[in-house]
């Protein structure tokens, strides 16, 4: 078996390895914040459907479901915006593979809503 190769970049452990996660988590949030339309629309989307599931009468674990579904179509959101920005980093040229790349992640963030759809309505029709 081959050594494993360790990055460089992974030194930190601990409370402070802890703190710069945070850092570049709360930098990754303000970039997409900032740069991403349609981050800023699932985080409204979410802003509105989060408290309601808390308003409505369901139980703790279909709000969970609520909850963990409008939480997911941005997580889904933050990998697609990745993807893209790796993909422009790369080359800004047309090439079919970086097409497919940002296609697939789109049709990710297309599903997510599609699940968020499924399961509101699921859960609000019984």
């Amino acid at each position: 078996m081959e050594p494993r190769v360790i990055s460089p970049y992974k030194g930190k452990t601990g409370l402070k390895r802890v703190i710069k996660a945070t850092g570049y988590s709360l930098a990754g949030l303000k970039v997409a914040f900032k740069g991403e339309a349609a981050f800023r629309s699932l985080l409204l989307m979410s802003c509105i459907l989060i408290p309601l599931a808390f308003w409505l009468d369901v139980s703790r674990g279909e709000r969970a479901v609520m909850v963990g579904v409008c939480l997911l179509s941005l997580i889904v959101e933050l990998f697609n915006a990745a993807i893209e920005a790796v993909v422009d980093r790369v080359s800004l040229e047309w090439h079919e593979l970086s097409k497919n790349a940002k296609d697939l992640g789109s049709a990710a963030q297309f599903v997510a809503m599609w699940m968020v759809a499924a399961v509101w309505l699921i859960i609000l029709l019984g």
